[in-house]
C-alpha cells in the first residue's frame, strides 16, 4: 500500500512553465534586454535557472538576473503571478491527507524558491509534510538517491512510495529507486512516447494531476 506520496512541483502540482516564462521576461526587460522566445524557454525548462538563463537570453548578467529574481519572487508568488496552484489540485492533496497519506515535495528548486510555500499561510503550508529541495538534499534528479532522505525520514519502503512528476528525469529517478511513478502530461512538455522512447516503466499516465488520485488510492 502506498503510504508516502512524493510530488514534483513545476508542471505537476502547478503549471509553472508559462508563468515563469512571463516572470523571467519581466526581469529581462527591467534590465534593458529583449524578452526571450517561448521556444527556447520550453527547450531549456527544468535546467538550473542561473545556467539556463544564459542560454535563454545570451549576454545576460546571470548574477544580476538572479539577484532580481530572488528579490521579486516573494511578491510575484503572493500576487498569484507565479506558482498559483489550481483549487482542483489542492483538493487532491486534501483527499490524500484524509486517506492518511503522507505528502512531500521533491523538487530541484532552491530554498529561496520554495521558502514562500513552506509558510503556513501558503496553500501548501498545511498540506505538505516536508519539502526536499536542492539546498537540503545531497542528490538531485535524475539520481535515484534523491529520494533516500524522504524514505528514511518517513520510514517507508520504495514499494510504499509513489513519485508524481512530469519529466523524464522524474521517471528515471523514481524507477531507479523502485518507486511507483505517475507521469502527469497536463503541461504537454513531455509525451507518452517520450517516456516510452527511453524505456521508463511508467505505472500510470495522468492526463491531469487530478487523475493521479484514483491510482494512488488503489495502490
Amino acid at each position: 500500500m502506498i503510504k508516502l506520496v512524493l510530488l514534483d512541483f513545476d508542471d505537476t502540482i502547478c503549471l509553472s512553465e508559462e508563468s515563469c516564462f512571463n516572470f523571467e521576461n519581466e526581469i529581462a526587460v527591467s534590465m534593458g534586454l529583449k524578452p526571450m522566445d517561448r521556444t527556447i524557454h520550453r527547450i531549456t525548462w527544468g535546467q538550473n535557472l542561473k545556467e539556463a538563463i544564459k542560454e535563454r537570453i545570451p549576454g545576460i548578467n546571470a548574477g544580476e538576473f538572479m539577484r532580481r529574481f530572488d528579490k521579486m519572487l516573494p511578491e510575484a508568488i503572493k500576487s498569484g503571478r507565479m506558482d498559483a496552484i489550481p483549487e482542483r489540485n489542492l483538493a487532491v492533496l486534501d483527499k490524500l491527507k484524509e486517506a492518511g497519506k503522507k505528502i512531500a515535495v521533491v523538487t530541484s528548486r532552491s530554498y529561496i524558491e520554495v521558502k514562500p510555500m513552506i509558510s503556513l499561510d501558503h496553500p501548501l503550508g498545511t498540506r505538505i509534510d516536508a519539502f526536499y529541495h536542492r539546498d537540503n538534499s545531497e542528490h538531485l534528479k535524475p539520481d535515484p538517491r534523491v529520494f533516500n532522505k524522504a524514505l528514511y525520514e518517513f520510514d517507508v519502503t520504495p514499494q510504499e512510495t509513489v513519485y508524481v512528476g512530469n519529466a523524464l528525469k522524474d521517471g528515471f529517478a523514481a524507477k531507479g529507486a523502485n518507486l511507483y511513478f505517475v507521469a502527469v502530461l497536463e503541461s504537454e512538455l513531455v509525451s507518452k512516447q517520450a517516456f516510452a522512447n527511453v524505456n521508463i516503466d511508467v505505472d500510470f499516465y495522468a492526463d491531469k494531476f487530478t487523475d493521479a488520485l484514483d491510482f494512488i488510492l488503489k495502490h
